[in-house]
């Protein structure tokens, strides 16, 4: 059922020595959701996976998956997952459909129902035709098909996916990004990762982390509305002192680009256009150019993720 709640994740916590990984992490996810984790490398995106899935134990915190505890009752909780690390675990000596049902027999299906569930996955992660191919003669983009068949075959209903696409070229990393999308309409996937064209092209929402905490979490299409503007570039024939620009309101930084243009940095959607307009007329200026700026979704992911504005 579309909307319902399958991850409810409260408080979550751990720490590797005097290193905090992941701090005071909550949130949830629905059927239907695609939910990328962003941030950047060591920012707290592997560590949150391996809790998720039940691999690393929190120091503090809440994991509900499928509304069953992970820590009081595990091996129901893990029942409703697939994982898929960054290294898929595969045996290179082994064929497609040996790895397969190796795979499934770990899941506890039967033969009836593991020789179901096998042909199952293949066709849906465009395996069908490679059945008896030693994982070692296949491409990085092949082997990450077998990892996410495999994550797959006892039917989760949540995909927890880690740097699903590292490593592909950009062909095959846009067949599993279109995989994942497809996966994703009955299921609730979560996928970590440092691109965010990643996100962009998979994800219906995304969680931003910094240095272990979440800095950013909702719809894809909120990080989007970040993008308003929060800059004025002007021009001006007779310009004033910078720390007179920098008295207009809502100016919090004013930053000369030469031959009288100036870019000012104000409070986000807050823009002080029309008293800016009123002090060049009240004394003289000459104000010749004013455009907002709009930031890119790359410079709000920077601000986010480095805890700072950025410049063009």
């Amino acid at each position: 059922m579309t909307g319902e709640t399958l991850i409810a994740v409260e408080g979550l916590s751990r720490r590797y020595g005097q290193t905090q990984a992941v701090e005071a992490v909550s949130f949830t996810l629905k059927r239907s959701q695609i939910l990328g984790f962003l941030g950047l490398n060591g920012a707290g995106k592997s560590t949150t996976m391996r809790l998720l899935a039940g691999i690393l134990a929190p120091d503090a915190g809440r994991i509900l998956i499928n509304g069953t505890d992970l820590l009081d009752q595990p091996r129901r909780a893990k029942q409703a997952i697939g994982y898929l690390p960054e290294q898929p675990p595969l045996y290179r000596e082994l064929t497609v459909d040996e790895q397969l049902c190796y795979s499934a027999g770990l899941h506890g299906l039967d033969r009836a129902t593991r020789r179901r569930a096998v042909a199952r996955v293949k066709v849906r992660c465009g395996l069908a035709d490679v059945g008896q191919r030693l994982i070692g003669n296949l491409s990085k983009g092949y082997r990450q098909r077998v990892g996410i068949a495999q994550a797959l075959l006892h039917d989760p209903p949540v995909l927890i996916l880690d740097e699903p696409t590292v490593g592909l070229d950009p062909i095959q990393a846009g067949e599993i990004r279109a995989l994942i999308r497809e996966l994703g309409r009955e299921r609730g996937v979560i996928l970590s990762t440092h691109l965010l064209p990643e996100v962009q092209a998979t994800c219906s929402h995304v969680q931003i982390m910094r240095a272990g905490r979440l800095v950013f979490a909702g719809a894809l299409a909120e990080l989007q509305r970040q993008r308003q503007s929060a800059c004025l570039r002007i021009g001006l024939n007779a310009p004033p002192p910078v720390a007179e620009l920098a008295r207009l309101p809502t100016i919090t930084q004013v930053e000369s680009l030469g031959g009288g243009r100036f870019r000012l940095r104000h409070t986000a959607g807050v823009a002080p256009t029309q008293a800016l307009l009123e002090q060049a007329r009240a004394d003289g200026w000459e104000l010749w150019e004013l455009i907002p700026e709009q930031a890119s979704l790359e410079q709000v992911f920077v601000e986010l993720t480095l805890g700072r504005e950025t410049v063009e």
